[in-house]
């Protein structure tokens, strides 16, 4: 199935603040049929890079890593803030608009060399997968590819994420 998923984004003025576009995916993952086109055209892109592993921030690229890691025969780490994981975590600290946040990862989630593609659903200004690709690296992980189901292409976070090839499958310019 070819779909145009930007049909399947529904645009929310306004929110979470006045001035704000939230672009709201809930209408993609309700249509199981898109959902899984979806996925799998990232997983297409994604099995080019030749990953071992996905690896998802918490919560929706649980919603795009996770199926995507199934999609290809892959495990799935995720990414959580402190003090959600069990074992014992690294974590970085990563820069807010106003203030500063952290995330963690196990610290035996990715092996030295493994291939990973990073997954989540929306690329803004790429602060959140930044962080999630220096954890990546701080467990000697090669960071092979970043797939997104929605690009804010005037946030610039393509930028953020330097030479790690990006794909996505909806790009906005506003």
């Amino acid at each position: 199935m070819k779909d145009n998923y930007r049909t399947w984004i529904r645009d929310i003025p306004d929110f979470p603040k006045k001035g704000i576009l939230f672009r709201d995916i809930t209408p993609l993952l309700g249509n199981g049929a898109v959902y899984r086109d979806a996925i799998a055209a990232l997983a297409t892109k994604a099995k080019d890079w030749e990953p071992e592993l996905v690896v998802g921030p918490e919560a929706r690229g649980y919603v795009v890593g996770a199926p995507l890691a199934v999609t290809l025969g892959l495990g799935f780490v995720p990414v959580r803030k402190p003090g959600k994981l069990p074992y014992k975590t690294v974590s970085v600290e990563y820069a807010l608009e106003y203030g500063t946040d952290r995330l963690e990862i196990h610290e035996d989630a990715i092996r030295p060399g493994q291939r990973v593609v990073v997954a989540d659903d929306l690329l803004a200004t790429g602060g959140t997968m930044r962080a999630t690709i220096d954890l990546v690296e701080k467990l000697g992980g090669v960071v092979v590819g970043a797939a997104f189901l929605i690009e804010l292409k005037q946030l610039g976070g393509r930028d953020r994420l330097g030479d790690i090839p990006v794909y996505t499958l909806v790009q906005f310019e506003d």
